[in-house]
């Protein structure tokens, strides 16, 4: 998470930091669209996620946002809690945070995450990649007759790719 004012890095990882997670609720039915263009007006989102209540909550839906920047995060919250976006009773907005009690594992974005990422912070011409290295699993027949034909039956668990992404500007 960034100082505030100074400069926010963001990695290539699925976002597990404190404070780039939004939990909004006092949803209507069916805001999901709506709430997904209200909110990317204020940066790049990883998901929009909408859960129908809990029974003993009462009728209604709530949503949690995620972003990739938790500066971003928090714009989108000051200008939106307890205003009416996209509906007739106002938005409940907080900011999700996580106490580290415990280490948590880093994900890796998949790869059209990664694209979407550098495309909205560097501009489409700003980057270039490539890939490195494919490995796939260790059960795996490396007999070409047997590999290209069940190529598109193994799961994404099976293989990793790693590529190397390459900036065209410096910064």
């Amino acid at each position: 998470m960034a100082l505030a004012g100074g400069p926010e890095v963001l990695g290539f990882r699925v976002p597990a930091e404190s404070g780039q997670a939004l939990l909004v609720w006092g949803l209507e039915e069916g805001a999901e669209h709506s709430l997904f263009s209200a909110f990317s007006e204020f940066g790049l989102l990883y998901s929009v996620r909408v859960h129908r209540n809990a029974a003993v909550a009462g009728p209604g839906y709530y949503a949690l946002v995620k972003f990739y920047s938790a500066r971003d995060a928090s714009r989108a919250q000051r200008a939106c809690h307890r205003q009416r976006l996209f509906q007739k009773s106002p938005l409940k907005v907080c900011i999700c945070t996580r106490q580290k009690t415990f280490k948590q594992q880093v994900l890796a974005l998949r790869s059209y995450k990664c694209k979407e990422l550098a495309n909205y912070y560097l501009g489409f011409n700003g980057w270039s990649n490539r890939i490195i290295m494919i490995k796939l699993a260790p059960w795996m027949d490396p007999m070409p007759s047997l590999w290209l034909p069940s190529l598109t039956a193994i799961s994404n668990s099976s293989t990793s790719c790693t590529v190397t992404w390459i900036l065209k500007h410096r910064f």
